[in-house]
């Protein structure tokens, strides 16, 4: 009998540009009318110009801010601050017609984005994108042992199998299963469990953490005792997972 495996991805987002925190200000340039997000290492909050505040919309969640310009500006300096440690970042902000790139952009700290690989034989790492990594932890979680295949360069690493407060509202437990780390990537599969009496609607914008995607298997839950009342969620980070929660 054939074994079918179905993945239900609910976005599908390019490979970000990784960009490394140098105190030098960053460059953000903005299409008109298309929203981008900044990702960085933790919880932000960031200052708008006043004279800004018409043209350009921001919003700072779990420390991926989401930038939208209504028309166009030029270079303008945003003051972002983390809310975890004193780390300061600057950008300089830009919106112009024609410009058609809203790659999602990744703020990271040289020090904190390498990892020593022990036991490195010397050759070019392998990169893989989002969507292979999440597919990959689904099949090590659903698909039975014969269809198994490996990924070089992906390693299984410790996570704690405890109930987290990753799901903002208090409605849905998740618990950690599995994590694996990829170079400088790491994907944490984590269990949801409706907890209310009452259907619950999935919503990665209520996800708290610092993630660069996250793809849920389904993202509708029936009410709590209902078979359908679990699903797993697939989140992708530049830290591990205990560290970008």
């Amino acid at each position: 009998m054939a074994c079918l495996f179905s993945i239900s991805l609910q976005a599908s987002t390019p490979p970000p540009d990784r960009i490394p925190w140098q105190k030098a200000p960053i460059a953000v340039e903005l299409p008109v009318g298309l929203e981008r997000t900044i990702a960085f290492p933790g919880p932000v909050k960031v200052g708008v110009p006043a004279g800004l505040e018409r043209v350009l919309r921001v919003q700072s969640i779990a420390g991926t801010v989401y930038v939208l310009a209504s028309r166009p500006f030029p270079a303008s300096r945003l003051i972002v601050r983390r809310l975890d440690d004193p780390a300061v970042y600057v950008l300089d902000v830009s919106a112009a017609p024609g410009r058609e790139n809203s790659i999602p952009l990744v703020i990271f700290h040289p020090d904190e984005a390498i990892e020593d690989e022990e036991g490195a034989s010397g050759d070019e790492p392998v990169s893989y994108g989002y969507v292979t990594l999440t597919r990959y932890v689904a099949q090590q979680l659903y698909a039975p042992a014969r269809l198994l295949e490996s990924l070089p360069g992906v390693v299984r690493v410790p996570v704690k199998e405890e109930p987290v407060p990753l799901v903002r509202g208090g409605a849905v437990e998740a618990v950690p299963l599995v994590a694996w780390r990829a170079n400088a990537l790491h994907v944490t599969a984590v269990r949801l469990t409706n907890q209310s009496r009452r259907p619950h609607v999935l919503d990665p914008r209520v996800l708290r953490g610092a993630w660069l995607a996250a793809t849920f298997q389904h993202n509708r839950l029936l009410p709590a005792g209902d078979e359908a009342d679990q699903t797993v969620v697939y989140l992708i980070s530049t830290r591990p997972f205990a560290a970008s929660l």
